[in-house]
């Protein structure tokens, strides 16, 4: 029978530290659906734990599993974060523009027109759809 391998004191394990890594990756994807910026955010902590992970299970001799698995979680929420802020920065005007909209609209009717105000811009910006093709599921 083998004895497992001393830690010493003051260190962590690497299958510990892979843990860890592939924790925050997680939160990174939830937050990413949340809040793309902090996702965004976290995917770069949890990247940058997994690869620090990786090396120590390496100099350990041991498998890399749960560090591989947290960089690409990681890379996976990194480019969703990416893709997330990107369209909001490309569609800001229009989503101020149906805020403020929907402040001032005191009936459905007025909120139904918000949102057929928001399609109609959202779909000047996206050359690839035609004219009434786009609709939200969301609208009241």
């Amino acid at each position: 029978m083998t004895t497992p391998a001393q830690i010493p004191t003051g260190q962590r394990s690497p299958e510990a530290a892979g843990r860890r890594a592939v924790w925050l990756a997680l939160a990174a994807l939830v937050m990413t659906f949340m809040l793309p910026i902090a996702g965004l955010v976290l995917a770069v902590l949890g990247l940058t734990a997994g690869i620090r992970a990786q090396s120590e299970s390496r100099k350990a001799g041991r498998t890399a599993g749960a560090a591989v698995t947290a960089i690409v979680i990681s890379a996976v929420s990194s480019l969703i974060a990416l893709g997330y802020t990107a369209l909001q920065l490309y569609f800001a005007p229009e989503i101020t523009a149906y805020g403020e909209c929907k402040i001032g609209a005191g009936t459905v009717a007025a909120e139904n027109d918000c949102v057929e105000r928001l399609e109609r811009a959202m779909e000047k910006k996206m050359p690839f759809l035609r004219p009434g093709e786009l609709q939200f599921p969301f609208a009241p």
